[in-house]
């Protein structure tokens, strides 16, 4: 199989925004994914491809198709909780958070997986073949035009995202594993607009948009140049950059259970969702886990405003029902 480089993330230029959203998510896949919008050529897809360079590694079952967390008993697969209870522990591996793309044109076997009825029927044995919800399970999941993605894909995605299970029944047969998984989508709201339920799932937006400075562009043409000719080794001039970036991403991760946030805070939320009029209460949470993985990314263990800042230009502008939000900020 032929491996696509993948362009180094501390080499992109300008979409801070953007880039901050998705660091965000690695560090608390609780917040809830992003959806990028924008005009064509803006480096949507680019960015989130280049994700995959900056994730940190967990911990799985070795030879586990599902990535169960060995830690999390309740939650392993049919396989795992078999093997368990037949050799009495779980083997252990280490490996990077996986970005896995969904297709349009995938069928919905593809996403979900496919059960073997003919071994199910004649010979009891129940056989799954993961889709592509399996490998995504504690990673992220991509699709690019998500906005043009098929009606019946939705839905699933809609259901997996609530139980965070993926549950597949064929003529009597069934089949169930974990899904828990960060979906980021990339768009262009000239080809169309999303379904409200898909647009609420994702926790934060961002709208992205081509530089205007004449400098910076000519910095995306040499870059972009120079990781043409020489994929390697444009890569290894950014790896300190890159090593450095997962380092504090890790150190986020670790510290984020101790970063506390003011009761006051909690309460200008919740009036900044009344007073924009935000249906339901998503927007609160995610603005706290926002403001709060912002703060650990930045060092700090007690939410402050600039923390909130952040959270409700990231979390709230796909949920207004009147734009523009800044003016009430």
């Amino acid at each position: 199989m032929i491996k696509r480089p993948i362009f180094p993330f501390t080499a992109l230029v300008g979409q801070e925004e953007m880039k901050l959203a998705l660091i965000l998510n690695v560090i608390d896949p609780g917040i809830g994914g992003v959806l990028i919008r924008g005009e064509k050529g803006t480096g949507k897809s680019t960015v989130v491809r280049s994700l995959a360079d900056i994730l940190p590694e967990i911990e799985v079952v070795e030879g586990c198709p599902f990535s169960c967390d060995p830690e999390d008993l309740q939650g392993l697969c049919p396989h795992c909780r078999e093997r368990l209870e037949q050799e009495g522990q779980l083997p252990r591996t280490r490996r990077k958070v996986r970005v896995v793309e969904l297709p349009l044109s995938a069928t919905e076997d593809r996403l979900v997986g496919s059960l073997d009825l003919e071994a199910a029927l004649t010979r009891g044995e129940r056989k799954f073949e993961p889709g592509l919800l399996a490998a995504a399970h504690r990673g992220f999941l991509y699709v690019d035009e998500v906005n043009l993605l098929p009606d019946h894909l939705v839905d699933t995605l809609l259901d997996v995202a609530a139980m965070g299970v993926n549950f597949v029944e064929r003529e009597g047969v069934s089949f169930a594993h974990a899904a828990r998984f960060v979906l980021v989508g990339t768009m262009n709201p000239e080809e169309g607009d999303l379904r409200p339920q898909l647009l609420d799932r994702f926790g934060l937006c961002v709208t992205v948009e081509g530089l205007k400075d004449p400098r910076a562009r000519v910095l995306i043409m040499e870059r972009w140049e120079e990781f043409t000719r020489d994929p390697e080794r444009f890569t290894e001039r950014f790896r300190p950059e890159t090593e450095a970036l997962v380092s504090r991403i890790v150190a986020a991760r670790e510290r984020i259970p101790e970063v506390e946030i003011p009761e006051e805070m909690l309460y200008a939320i919740a009036k900044k969702a009344i007073t924009l009029g935000v249906d339901g209460h998503r927007a609160d949470l995610t603005m706290a886990r926002t403001a709060r993985a912002h703060a650990a990314f930045q060092g700090r263990t007690r939410v402050t405003e600039e923390d909130l800042r952040v959270a409700e230009r990231l979390a709230l502008p796909h949920r207004l029902r009147r734009q523009p939000f800044d003016e009430l900020a």
